[in-house]
């Protein structure tokens, strides 16, 4: 349970992060308030599924998954370009989430 947690809040992450941009220095109300909601439940479920998981892996896998679904994102809002080395880049940040799930 505490690895699905960790994939929801990492997905958050990118919530977060998309939303803070959005608020353009918190100076638009929805994507601020989203912005403050999904960054507490974020966090929320980072330290729950702490509780179970060492805490170098559970940050790893926290962060993984939000940078490459906020990068992910990027490219498709076309705010970044996906090139051939930072797609490969991408699916070598995935290979080592789940290379780090699965020797935990």
């Amino acid at each position: 349970m505490a690895w699905i947690v960790l994939i929801l809040s990492g997905m958050l992450e990118a919530v977060w992060a998309a939303a803070l941009a959005a608020s353009r220095g918190f100076t638009r109300w929805h994507p601020a308030l989203l912005f403050l909601v999904s960054l507490a439940l974020s966090m929320a479920g980072l330290a729950w599924a702490m509780k179970e998981l060492p805490t170098g892996t559970a940050y790893a896998v926290w962060v993984g998954v939000g940078a490459t679904l906020a990068v992910s994102w990027g490219f498709i809002t076309g705010q970044e370009r996906a090139t051939r080395a930072r797609v490969l880049l991408l699916v070598l940040l995935v290979g080592s989430v789940v290379g780090l799930k699965a020797v935990s």
